[in-house]
C-alpha cells in the first residue's frame, strides 16, 4: 500500500496535548472511533500516543502540565535548517530541533503574529496516513491577528501562495496536487472537477482567517465527520461543550471544546448538487 507523504511546506501531522491522556483517549475513541498505541517506550518519561483509524496513523496525543490544545505540524526536509530559516524571518524558538525517537525530528516555534507553529522532519513516522475521511483530519486554519503579515512570513519560509476567494483565503503549496496525483490520489483532479472548485484547489493545504474577538492566535484543527448533528450529540454525551454550529453552501460545522479544553471543529461536507 502506498504511504501518504508530505513535501516540504505542507501540513503533515496534528497532535493534542492533554493533562489526562487516558481520559482524552477515551473521549476521542468515543467520538471518532480511534484506537491508540504507545509511542514512548515503557519506563521513558512522558506519554505520547499514536491515534489510529482503521489501523492507520491519524493524530498524536501527549501529556502536558499546561492547557489542552491541538497542534499542527508543517513538513520540512531538515528541521535544523528550517529552524534557522524561520528565526531569520522573525519566528521565535520555543523548543529547538530534537529527535522524536525513530519517528522523526521536530521543533516548536512562534511565528511573528504569536501563532505557535511546529515542524516535522519525517523519518519512520511520515505523517497522517488517513485524511478527509470521517473521523480524521480535514484541514488546519491559521487564525492570526494580521493576515497580511502572516501571508508574507509563510510565503517567504515555506513558499506558500494565498488566494483571496472572497468568502475565505486559501493557502496553496504549488505542486502539491502533482505530488498527490503521482502518489496516493491519481484521480484528484478529475474528482474535484465535478464540483467546480476554485482554481488551484488541488494544491490547497490550509486556510487563513483573522482572529475573532477575544480569540488567541493559533492553528485551528478541523475533522471530517459523516454527520455533524450526530457528532454534536456524541460530543455532549462524552462531556464536551458545543460552542457553536454553522452551515455554508459546502459544509455543516460545529465548534467543540473537548472535556479538558482543547477546541476543534467537526465538519460535514455537504456540496451543492452539480
Amino acid at each position: 500500500m502506498t504511504q501518504r507523504t508530505y513535501p516540504q511546506g505542507v501540513p503533515c501531522w496534528i497532535d493534542t496535548e492533554q493533562p489526562d491522556v487516558e481520559a482524552a483517549a477515551g473521549f476521542y475513541t468515543g467520538l471518532f472511533g480511534w484506537t491508540f498505541e504507545d509511542a514512548v517506550p515503557a519506563g521513558a518519561p512522558g506519554r505520547y500516543l499514536i491515534a489510529k483509524l482503521d489501523g492507520q496513523d491519524v493524530a498524536g496525543m501527549a501529556d502536558t502540565r499546561g492547557a489542552a490544545a491541538w497542534n499542527t505540524y508543517i513538513s520540512v526536509e531538515d528541521a535544523d535548517t528550517a529552524v534557522q530559516r524561520l528565526v531569520a524571518a522573525g519566528a521565535t524558538v520555543r523548543s529547538g530541533a530534537a529527535d522524536a525517537g525513530e519517528g522523526g525530528r521536530s521543533a516548536a516555534l512562534t511565528d511573528p503574529g504569536g501563532v505557535g507553529i511546529r515542524i516535522w522532519q519525517a523519518r519512520r513516522r511520515l505523517g497522517a496516513q488517513v485524511a478527509n475521511q470521517p473521523g480524521s483530519w480535514n484541514f488546519s486554519d491559521l487564525h492570526t491577528p494580521n493576515p497580511g503579515a502572516a501571508i508574507k512570513f509563510y510565503e517567504d519560509v515555506f513558499g506558500w501562495q494565498v488566494d483571496d476567494l472572497g468568502f475565505a483565503m486559501m493557502i496553496r503549496r504549488p505542486g502539491y496536487g502533482d505530488h498527490l496525483e503521482a502518489t496516493i490520489d491519481p484521480g484528484i483532479r478529475a474528482r474535484q472537477s465535478v464540483l467546480a472548485p476554485p482554481p488551484g484547489f488541488e494544491d490547497a493545504i490550509a486556510w487563513i482567517a483573522p482572529t475573532g474577538p477575544d480569540e488567541l492566535p493559533h492553528w485551528h484543527v478541523s475533522f471530517t465527520v459523516a454527520d455533524r448533528d450526530r457528532t454534536v450529540v456524541d460530543a455532549k454525551r462524552l462531556g464536551a461543550q458545543v460552542l457553536s454550529q454553522s452551515e455554508t453552501e459546502w459544509t455543516r460545522t460545529a465548534l467543540i471544546r473537548d472535556p479538558q479544553g482543547a477546541e476543534f471543529t467537526a465538519s460535514q461536507f455537504t456540496p451543492p448538487s452539480p
